[in-house]
């Protein structure tokens, strides 16, 4: 049994290893792409018609923030319609028809469009909207974003320069990065994924994918590509892949910044994250064949595309690694030097973290402040995460759950957040690392002090946040978002 425990534990170490070294491959990528650089041409005096989408469900803090970008876009407006694709079940859906009839009467080519049934929620939603679209390209963008008035300008001309672009990426920036320390540690990962991972694997051609939102697609190429399908909870991820086995090619623009608003609430994170998570698990299953035979691509881009669909992996590693430490440690095994050598591997996504804020900030040293923070509750939603893989794998239903957003209007929630039997598993997992810890500590295996320490914290923490949110809150604040974005953008 012994022998076969350890190599169970250096199998795992292995594995998360692997995810590190794509951090490296990254970085060497982005040095070798650093200085590629499209410059966006001036929009014609007759622009191509344009298309924009707004899907909705149950948002009444953000439709009309929502709603009023999209019609101060600075585009001429007989070749700008706008779709708000409301499948809303409260009184987001009397909000949206009046402020759609109060921009009709002002003369905007503005439609509400609503379904009778929530068949394949977002993709559903689009896909239906799309036959009654005008525009020969689409913009997107979700409930909680704040698209600048300028954005079609920037990255409707990159199209008519290049007919083989079938879309356009935006940054995403942060309207409540400096709200809590939670929407910080958001911040850090989502700069991190735009500034280094989405600009290496645009520019190296590496599958790079739509974000969901704050893009927009060549419409030749989405329905090239199938159109939008509901058999994924990440229809961004679905048919970005779909697009790229098809032989189109994407383009992201770090210095075009789309402000949206990040999940205030560990729950409304949670649903987030689990929702990427197990999409990205889905799309694995659904295009791992045809990534592997499909011509035209690299066999680096096509490893590159299927270890980032796998990474979520990498949270039920985590946890397996954890509850290893300590039956390892009552057979009294050490850790060969080895080990040093995979935990250097394993150093390439946290440098990735602290190469992105000095891409964008200039503050970036005060940001990075939250990367400790940053790293405890990452281990902390292992479990929600891990949750969210397996479910992929061993059950049936899959239903689209939104992220609730709240605008500037409350911080808090109204209603208490529903029981979640994954913050037991949490709080269980907290008790175990502590006592694996103070076994750490009686039997002297120092080595392992460290990492559950932070499982300690990372479960504590996240099962604890969760707990609390349990109970409705009493009290209502306002935080001020921003509306200006910092777009500095080191090439």
């Amino acid at each position: 049994m012994t022998p076969l425990l350890i190599g169970f534990y250096w199998l795992v170490v292995a594995a998360l290893s692997v995810y590190g070294l794509l951090g490296f491959y990254t970085l060497w990528q982005y040095w070798r792409h650093r200085h590629d650089h499209f410059p966006c041409p001036p929009l014609p005096p007759d622009p191509p018609a344009v298309t924009i989408q707004l899907p909705i469900f149950n948002e009444p803090f953000v439709v009309k923030r929502l709603i009023r970008a999209a019609v101060q876009q600075q585009y001429p407006p007989h070749r700008l319609q706008i779709q708000v694709i409301d499948d809303s079940t409260d009184n987001t859906a009397a909000k949206a028809a009046r402020l759609v009839a109060h921009y009709k009467r002002k003369g905007v080519n503005i439609c509400l469009l609503r379904r009778e049934e929530r068949v394949g929620y977002k993709a559903g939603a689009l896909a239906q909207a799309l036959p009654r679209a005008s525009g020969e390209y689409i913009a997107i963008f979700d409930a909680d974003f704040v698209p600048p008035p300028d954005f079609l300008q920037q990255t409707i001309p990159h199209f008519l320069v290049d007919g083989r672009v079938g879309m356009v990426q935006a940054r995403w920036g942060h309207l409540n990065d400096d709200e809590s320390a939670l929407t910080a540690v958001q911040a850090l990962a989502l700069d991190k994924h735009f500034a280094l991972e989405q600009t290496v694997r645009h520019r190296a051609h590496l599958f790079p994918k739509f974000n969901g939102a704050g893009g927009v697609w060549r419409r030749a190429c989405l329905e090239d590509a199938g159109g939008w399908q509901a058999d994924t909870v990440c229809e961004d991820l679905c048919l970005s892949t779909r697009a790229q086995l098809h032989g189109w090619q994407f383009r992201f623009l770090p210095d075009v910044v789309v402000p949206a608003e990040l999940p205030p609430t560990m729950a409304a994170y949670k649903i987030q994250q689990a929702r990427w998570g197990k999409g990205a698990t889905q799309c694995l299953r659904k295009y791992a064949r045809p990534i592997l035979t499909t011509p035209g691509h690299s066999w680096v881009a096509r490893l590159v595309a299927l270890v980032a669909m796998l990474a979520y992996t990498a949270n039920l590693l985590v946890i397996l690694l954890l509850l290893w430490q300590l039956p390892l440690m009552l057979l009294d095994y050490q850790p060969s030097a080895w080990v040093w050598l995979f935990t250097f591997m394993g150093l390439g996504q946290p440098l990735l973290f602290g190469l992105a804020q000095p891409l964008l900030h200039r503050d970036w040293l005060w940001r990075l402040r939250h990367f400790p923070v940053m790293v405890i509750i990452a281990v902390g939603m292992t479990a929600v995460m891990s949750r969210a893989v397996l479910q992929v794998w061993y059950g049936r239903h899959h239903p689209f759950i939104r992220t609730p957003k709240r605008g500037a209007h409350t911080a808090l929630a109204a209603t208490a957040t529903p029981f979640d039997w994954i913050i037991l598993v949490e709080l269980a997992l907290a008790f175990y690392c502590l006592l694996s810890l103070i076994i750490a500590v009686t039997l002297g295996h120092p080595g392992a002090v460290p990492f559950l320490t932070v499982g300690v914290l990372g479960y504590g923490y996240v099962g604890w946040q969760s707990w609390q949110e349990l109970t409705p809150p009493n009290i209502h604040q306002t935080h001020p978002l921003k509306t200006n974005e910092n777009q500095n953008f080191s090439k």
